[in-house]
């Protein structure tokens, strides 16, 4: 293909360097996705893991939203499931339940049936629905690839499902310590890779979704979760030291400082988490987040007043605006495009105020 066009909006990839920037950038996780009508018509006639698959279909999907809304990142559509699909699991989406492995991992003995995928080969699909995707954002925003941290992934790998306690997964980490620290190496390893090849894909950040942090103390955390989370982002950052990285440890109130001292250029915070204590506890690195998602569910000068008090929470630098979790498949898309324009106007005001 040929060169990617240059980029006309790199607010992103500036603030997350730390660089001072006229306003906040915002984005949405999960902001392509089953609460826009297009979405869904163009889903209609396929299952979730062949739109993932479509390159075509996952460069349409991706650009959704910045069809609708003022956005200042475009993250690719995917799940980060793919990586285990890769490894030799089988996942299957079912519809109103979520993701399901049929055959999960029981015991120390099931890490044999687990490939060392070939990363090109196995998720060759992802990275040419990027190149695809780069193109026909036509340097609009800058693009995200992603995927999910090692403890998340041995989660879903361990449980079988989805699960509020992941309680079976969170065993492992008790009664087969030595297993579950190979597993989340192997993962680390593999990720590492993956995200590398993502951006020799076309994208030019990355975000690592530990999605189920907080469903482990912090003994567990810093045994388990933390070191593989160190080592994924060594490991990318040696390939590409100047592309920004991003950890969402949803949850992990205790582990801001420790994540701080990571190869992570941004930490992002959940709804929970308070962002002047975070400022305090992460120092000069650039934090994303947090407005509670339920939020879009309110009026919209509601609304307005939320995220003009997440803005001046966390000051009028090294901020990425964001949720403190994804878009619900109920959220109304006026109410979205409500919290784009305000983070703007408001982060705009905020920064000529100082």
């Amino acid at each position: 293909m040929d060169p990617f066009p240059p980029l006309q909006n790199d607010l992103l990839l500036r603030a997350a360097r730390g660089e001072d920037t006229p306003r906040a950038p915002v984005w949405m996780m999960r902001q392509a996705g089953r609460y826009l009508p297009e979405y869904r018509a163009l889903r209609a006639s396929s299952s979730f893991f062949e739109a993932c698959r479509t390159p075509a279909l996952v460069a349409e999907i991706t650009l959704q939203p910045l069809e609708r809304f003022d956005l200042d990142a475009a993250i690719i559509f995917s799940d980060i499931l793919v990586v285990p699909q890769a490894m030799g699991l089988e996942v299957r989406m079912e519809k109103g339940i979520g993701p399901s492995l049929p055959d999960p991992l029981r015991h120390p003995d099931d890490l044999r049936r687990l490939a060392a995928p070939d990363v090109p080969a196995e998720l060759g699909y992802v990275f040419e629905a990027l190149t695809v995707t780069r193109h026909a954002l036509a340097g609009r925003a800058p693009l995200i690839g992603f995927c999910g941290a090692p403890w998340t992934l041995m989660a879903y790998m361990v449980e079988g499902a989805g699960s509020k306690q992941f309680a079976r997964a969170r065993s492992w980490l008790h009664r087969y310590p030595d297993a579950s620290r190979e597993l989340l190496g192997r993962l680390a390893e593999t990720l590492a890779e993956y995200l590398v090849r993502q951006v020799e894909a076309g994208a030019q950040a990355v975000q690592v979704f530990d999605s189920w942090a907080g469903l482990l103390g912090p003994r567990e955390f810093e045994a388990f979760a933390l070191p593989c989370l160190r080592d994924l982002a060594e490991r990318f950052k040696q390939a590409h030291p100047d592309v920004p990285c991003i950890v969402f440890a949803r949850g992990a109130h205790h582990a801001l400082q420790a994540l701080a001292d990571t190869a992570y250029d941004v930490i992002g915070l959940d709804w929970t988490m308070d962002p002047a204590a975070a400022r305090r506890q992460t120092g000069p690195k650039t934090l994303q987040g947090n407005l509670d998602p339920a939020a879009l569910f309110a009026d919209p000068a509601t609304l307005r007043a939320a995220v003009r008090r997440m803005l001046e929470a966390f000051g009028p630098r090294r901020h990425i605006a964001n949720l403190g979790h994804g878009m619900h498949p109920d959220h109304d898309p006026a109410r979205a495009a409500v919290f784009v324009d305000a983070v703007h106007e408001f982060s705009e005001t905020l920064r000529k105020a100082e």
